[in-house]
């Protein structure tokens, strides 16, 4: 298999409309997810992880058992499973999101497990209830299963870059609200609540996301109004100077609007080398917050040896 082909084109333009649908369906899980689990710092209890079949929400609590719900992304099904054996499931296709939840809620009542969920989604602007939505519709399997090739190329390289860190990192997880795939390393340092505004979530629960001061990288695939796939990086609190940072990597800028570096997803897949690509891009970004904000790095890094010099820049793009 060539690199090219591990790394799928994806344009947004393509499956748009899809994207969107699926972040609903996403959030539906999601939100049984919270309803289901202890509250872990910085909400890591309501995350989604990749796997080789798709997205899991794993573990969940009901009655003295747990349960696991897998969007099936290389099958196109969602699979909700018990730790007593017991399955419900039903395919990934074109439907409402209004009949998703009403299916995804019938298979959970089938399997004994009653839980109430808020039904408006979160952080998308003009939405409406899950249980109203029949305008979000759409599913092109073709694109789902490029968004999950992407997925696990892109957590696979997360991945590795979160082992250099001995710190407290969170793991390589998946949000819903945001749609979008992250990694976050922290100082150690509490950090002054959020004052932005986050469409339909509470300032409090942005408040628990940012307690401590971070440095964090994801992948997302630009709907909302960005327009395309990007890997990105942000410090907060932000600190001074971090935007005017210099990199190594050509294809890389700050951002102003979002307060972030953005590395297109395209730069990295067209590259000989995505993998370093993306690894250099990674390091450089958070060594430049880490530095500016005056982290312990011998403390925190494997090792007590810096990476900066180990990930030379491969911006160089291959044809194709």
């Amino acid at each position: 298999m060539s690199v090219h082909s591990l790394w799928p084109e994806m344009p947004l333009s393509a499956w748009s409309e899809t994207c969107d649908t699926l972040q609903l369906w996403t959030q539906i899980v999601g939100k049984v997810r919270i309803a289901t689990t202890p509250l872990l710092n910085h909400w890591w209890n309501a995350t989604l992880f990749v796997t080789a079949r798709g997205l899991e929400a794993p573990a969940m609590h009901h009655t003295g058992g747990t349960f696991d719900v897998l969007f099936d992304l290389a099958g196109h099904r969602l699979v909700v499973q018990t730790n007593d054996g017991r399955v419900e499931e039903f395919a990934l296709r074109p439907m409402a999101v209004a009949d998703f939840y009403a299916e995804f809620m019938h298979r959970l009542r089938r399997l004994g497990i009653e839980v109430l969920i808020w039904t408006m989604p979160c952080e998308i602007e003009n939405s409406v209830p899950f249980t109203q939505d029949r305008i979000h519709a759409q599913y092109d399997r073709e694109y789902v299963a490029r968004f999950h090739q992407a997925l696990v190329q892109s957590a696979r390289v997360m991945n590795e870059f979160r082992a250099r860190f001995v710190g407290k990192a969170s793991p390589v997880h998946f949000f819903w609200g945001s749609f979008d795939l992250a990694a976050t390393r922290f100082s150690g340092r509490t950090a002054p609540p959020p004052k932005g505004v986050t469409p339909n979530v509470a300032p409090w629960v942005m408040a628990e996301a940012y307690s401590h001061e971070v440095s964090s990288c994801g992948f997302w695939p630009g709907n909302g109004g960005f327009g395309y796939a990007a890997f990105y990086v942000y410090a907060y609190p932000e600190p001074a100077g971090y935007g005017n940072t210099k990199l190594r990597t050509a294809e890389a800028n700050y951002n102003k609007d979002l307060g972030e570096f953005i590395l297109p997803y395209d730069a990295v897949r067209r590259a000989r080398d995505p993998d370093a690509l993306l690894l250099s891009f990674l390091q450089e970004t958070y060594a430049a917050a880490a530095d500016l904000a005056k982290w312990d790095r011998n403390a925190l890094e494997r090792g007590n040896e810096s990476q900066d010099r180990v990930d030379a820049p491969q911006g160089h793009l291959g044809g194709g």
